[in-house]
């Protein structure tokens, strides 16, 4: 563990956008108005107000952004809560980069990916399907399947139509859980959408979103003829101190902070039934 990634640093919030009626990304800087450290796509950093608390949180942006990083962040709690009232120039602390990225720079590279998200899960891909688009000569072409509760729940709906719908290598299918006046794409749950698509077997896939979304729409991309060695998930949800000491993450012989949080799907299923 390098001693810099202990030491909590002053953040300054430039920008807030709001997302959804309960998701904010945070755009965050140094006091020196540079990025406070480098990452890879799926890593994540612990945010912290003094006197309120701290979390572990995915940063959303890509690495390739050398500007600043962001943070797209739900309303679920105390910490979230004090965030999401927060204005731009206030600080924060941040420490980091915690976790194991995705393997970008390796088993993804020269391949055709499928990216799979619900909800908020759209927010920790958002970094690898940014670095894949800007780094589009290592890669194949990108189909990413997102859904949420409503039009009005899907998260960077903005960047979703300006620039990943107009990128040619870029493949986007849209779907709400149920129907709604002013939308006139899919209705449906994803693990059924995806089924309905019935993408190329030849895509390495990333999937992230709500625990029996997950559970679902693997069992579907089984009998599509997907293997579990193809697909990849990110479960930073269950990450706390972010450096194997307190061992909440731990199941089995595996600490989803050190080991994780990124895991191939053969990799979870060698653990415990109850994880």
């Amino acid at each position: 563990m390098r001693q810099e990634m202990l030491i909590p640093k002053i953040g300054v919030v430039t920008d807030i956008r709001i997302d959804t009626p309960d998701v904010k990304t945070f755009r965050v800087v140094g006091l020196d108005g540079k990025k406070v450290f480098e990452h890879m796509p799926g890593q994540c950093a612990m945010l912290s107000i003094p006197g309120v608390g701290e979390g572990m949180f995915s940063i959303t942006s890509s690495p390739t952004n050398t500007e600043y990083m962001e943070f797209s962040i739900k309303k679920c709690g105390c910490l979230t809560s004090w965030l999401h009232s927060m204005e731009v120039g206030q600080q924060v602390t941040i420490r980091g980069p915690y976790g194991k990225n995705f393997p970008v720079e390796t088993e993804l590279k020269g391949k055709d990916l499928l990216f799979i998200a619900g909800g908020i899960g759209l927010a920790p891909l958002r970094s690898v399907i940014n670095y894949c688009r800007d780094k589009k000569e290592n890669y194949g072409s990108l189909h990413i399947i997102y859904g949420s509760r409503s039009m009005d729940d899907l998260v960077d709906y903005k960047e979703i139509l300006d620039e990943w719908m107009k990128d040619e290598d870029v493949r986007v299918d849209l779907t709400i859980d149920r129907p709604q006046e002013g939308w006139d794409g899919h209705v449906g749950f994803i693990p059924s959408f995806v089924e309905e698509l019935k993408p190329d077997l030849n895509r390495t896939v990333l999937i992230c979103g709500p625990p029996i979304m997950i559970k679902f729409t693997l069992d579907g991309l089984k009998k599509l003829g997907f293997q579990e060695t193809q697909v990849y998930t990110t479960m930073e949800l269950r990450m706390k101190c972010g450096i194997g000491k307190c061992g909440r993450c731990n199941i089995g012989d595996k600490y989803v902070c050190k080991d994780g949080p990124v895991f191939r799907f053969d990799e979870l299923s060698e653990l415990p039934n109850e994880y």
